[in-house]
């Protein structure tokens, strides 16, 4: 069967218990996780098989990172072992007017510090037919951008569809930077997935800004079709009420249609990794052959599930995230 395969860094996440601020703490809860790793992992548990790629020290730490994605079935099989440490953040979860924080201590990781030689791309992406990726990779600086740009040439070179999340972080680097390397990036792109206001910001776009919030998501699409050859544009639309209260919408465009989800009300446990649930539900959908409109419902419900499960990935398999995208899901006790 084929694969999907990811590439980025898995982190360990240290965060203090409930929404007790830094300053609080005097104890952290530890889980990994890392926007690509998520993608495999929620990938893994909705039925596809997902390899996950990337560069961990050969200490102990590094086979923990490892072993969080083999026990939900992730292939790591492809997971280079050397270099001096795991990246680490730090989440401080918000509560009502106060917004979570996060901060990085990721400098000079495994990853951080690979060498285009470390990736055999013709081997890694054998028996593959998907290859996710995401702007927080070439963010990471040293060769990685290059390394990126290598892996997308060769995964169109194989035929592989190349998805693509900006997920653009100005804490690891100016939008300047980020719109140089990520635009480099883009001819290779046959799926993007980001949100209205990031698009327009990290590639300049000049199209009109209204209180349409789907108006602009549709202006914004075509903006980046008349710059990019894209197949497909997933743009999510999500609504600040507070930290615990969002309202969650997404769009799949393509040149001749589109497809709007429904809106999701959530009440949020964890935030973090809810973007990656929506890349990882949307990839197992497209490849799984469904029409637009059932695959962008799908991702939308996996996005809205993940924010009630603690830590980064989303642990819900198909049937429940199809029972909400079909509007099954009352939030009963299942007996």
């Amino acid at each position: 069967m084929s694969k999907v395969i990811a590439f980025g860094e898995i982190m360990l996440r240290l965060a203090p218990e409930g929404y007790q601020r830094f300053v609080q703490a005097e104890s952290f809860g530890a889980v990994y996780g890392g926007s690509e790793a998520n993608v495999a992992l929620s990938l893994s548990l909705l039925g596809s098989v997902a390899a996950y790629v990337t560069k961990l020290p050969a200490h102990e730490l590094g086979q923990a990172a490892v072993n969080s994605l083999r026990r939900y079935g992730v292939d790591t099989s492809m997971v280079v072992r050397g270099g001096p440490r795991i990246g680490v953040y730090f989440l401080e979860k918000g509560a009502s007017q106060r917004a979570s924080k996060v901060v990085y201590d990721r400098a000079g990781s495994s990853i951080a510090l690979a060498e285009p030689s470390d990736f055999d791309w013709d081997a890694i992406f054998e028996d593959a037919d998907w290859f996710h990726l995401t702007g927080i990779t070439p963010a990471l600086g040293g060769h990685l951008p290059e390394i990126c740009l290598e892996a997308c040439r060769a995964a169109k070179d194989r035929g592989l569809t190349v998805s693509f999340d900006p997920n653009y972080r100005k804490n690891l680097w100016t939008l300047e930077r980020a719109n140089e390397v990520i635009s480099g990036l883009m001819p290779y792109v046959d799926l993007l997935i980001s949100n209205e206001t990031q698009a327009r910001e990290l590639f300049g776009l000049n199209c009109a800004e209204t209180e349409d919030r789907i108006g602009n998501s549709r202006a914004v699409a075509e903006a980046l079709y008349r710059r990019f050859p894209l197949k497909k544009i997933a743009l999510t639309i999500r609504t600040t009420i507070h930290a615990e209260e969002n309202l969650f919408q997404a769009m799949l465009f393509s040149r001749e249609a589109e497809a709007i989800s429904q809106q999701h009300d959530l009440h949020i446990i964890d935030r973090v990794g809810g973007g990656d649930a929506f890349a990882a539900g949307l990839i197992h959908a497209l490849r799984s052959g469904w029409t637009d409109d059932r695959s962008i419902r799908f991702a939308a419900a996996a996005a809205a599930l993940k924010h009630s499960v603690e830590g980064d990935a989303n642990l819900m398999n198909e049937q429940e995230v199809s029972a909400l995208a079909e509007g099954g899901s009352n939030a009963r006790v299942s007996r």
